[in-house]
């Protein structure tokens, strides 16, 4: 009979790996992800709130079955790579050690997305490791395919720079942005497991709510990544809280430099996003039950009668916002096929 506590691997494993934070929401589903993986074995996962427990008692909708404990670095062996989900700020220093021993590194905080020094210390204050920054691979694989099969530290996106910068890319490739309005709606498990009172259930049910509308963190974000791409229009970017507990729908609307037709766009984003296995340009806008539980974005774009793009994206905020694409990611640093363990 076959030990329900054993990793379904198939074969050698092509990494050993760590999960740092597996008690949180995309630390747990990274661990799960993991953990079913055909080809990454799942070797720590640590905790220090929820030390002694079993992952699958903390997740019982997670299928690991190994025992969260604290990290200890002084310990730890055979390590190939690392999935960090700590807080911002916290997970810098790991991060460092981590790659003190060696390890290849996929961080799912923001201590790694933001290039310029004085700009991730404007939103987030001091940094733990600055001189890795310009060693860091920005971790949307659609963008960054080629430079992360070599990387050794991976900063894996926001997920509504994900979702924000994967809806207007192909506008922003060609030049052709020159304002653009950001309109994004996420479930509460965005803000972590700890939350905080805004999540609390009768905030939450039956309501609706804008928050940090004069400026969020996640806005250097989407602006450094379209600027990279050749835009530099400005963004404005509101955030929203919807009453569910995952998913995230994206809609930017797009003044362009010359005029573009209905037709011409959708041609420009089903060229773009053909070879894709994650994301799909669609016939309709996406919902988000479209996307639930998988690493998919689905995007749709078109123009209205007066000129103006209209860019709706959907994906699982925990997914293809966070852990499934640092596995993706991680795939891709190991050489392997970036759908495994994904499809």
């Amino acid at each position: 009979m076959t030990d329900p506590r054993a990793q379904p691997l198939s074969g050698d494993p092509a990494a050993r790996v760590l999960v740092a934070g597996a008690s949180g929401f995309t630390g747990a589903l990274a661990a799960e992800i993991v953990w079913r993986h055909p080809r990454l074995e799942l070797i720590t996962v640590t905790s220090r709130s929820d030390a002694g427990t079993r992952l699958c008692d903390l997740y019982p909708r997670y299928r690991v079955p190994l025992e969260l404990t604290e990290l200890d670095l002084d310990s730890l062996e055979g390590i190939d790579a690392a999935i960090v989900a700590y807080p911002h700020g916290a997970s810098a220093p790991t991060v460092a050690a981590l790659r003190g021993l060696g390890a290849l590194v996929v961080d799912l905080s923001a201590d790694f997305r933001l290039r310029d020094l004085p700009t991730y210390e404007r939103w987030y204050g001091e940094h733990g490791a600055p001189e890795l920054l310009e060693g860091a691979v920005y971790g949307l694989t659609e963008l960054y395919r080629d430079e992360l099969r070599s990387a050794e530290l991976v900063a894996t996106p926001g997920c509504y720079p994900t979702a924000s910068v994967l809806a207007l890319a192909p506008l922003a490739e060609r030049g052709l942005l020159t304002d653009v309005v950001i309109d994004a709606k996420q479930g509460v498990s965005g803000a972590g497991r700890g939350g905080g009172d805004a999540m609390h259930y009768v905030t939450m049910d039956e309501n609706a709510f804008a928050y940090k509308t004069e400026g969020h963190r996640h806005q250097p974000e989407i602006e450094q990544e379209l600027a990279v791409l050749g835009s530099a229009a400005p963004v404005t970017f509101v955030p929203h809280l919807l009453p569910l507990d995952q998913g995230e729908l994206t809609s930017c609307y797009a003044q362009t430099s010359e005029p573009i037709s209905k037709e011409e766009v959708q041609a420009l984003y089903a060229e773009r996003y053909a070879d894709e296995p994650f994301v799909h340009a669609v016939d309709d806008p996406p919902g988000l039950r479209d996307v639930r539980d998988s690493n998919e974005c689905r995007v749709y774009v078109t123009v209205t009668d007066r000129g103006r793009v209209l860019a709706f994206s959907a994906i699982d905020n925990l997914w293809k916002g966070a852990s499934g694409q640092a596995v993706q990611n991680l795939n891709l640093m190991l050489g392997l096929d970036e759908t495994e363990g994904l499809l």
